[in-house]
């Protein structure tokens, strides 16, 4: 009977862990302002040479 209660109560604790951590991810991505940084970062197979990756500064705001 105890068993049982510790594995509920592990998997409530779980699943709150998971979700918090979700969120976290979602705020981290959506959240920043870092629309510009990911805009740079996708537009990086586009560029031409290695002078136009440094012009957009990339590699120095990312985190």
């Amino acid at each position: 009977m105890a068993i049982d209660l510790i594995f509920n109560n592990a998997s409530v604790v779980m699943t709150v862990v998971s979700l918090i951590t979700f969120l976290g991810i979602l705020w981290w991505i959506f959240g920043y302002k870092r629309s510009s940084d990911f805009d740079a970062i996708a537009n990086l197979p586009f560029v031409e040479d290695a002078d136009d990756a440094q012009e957009l500064n990339v590699e120095k705001r990312h985190v």
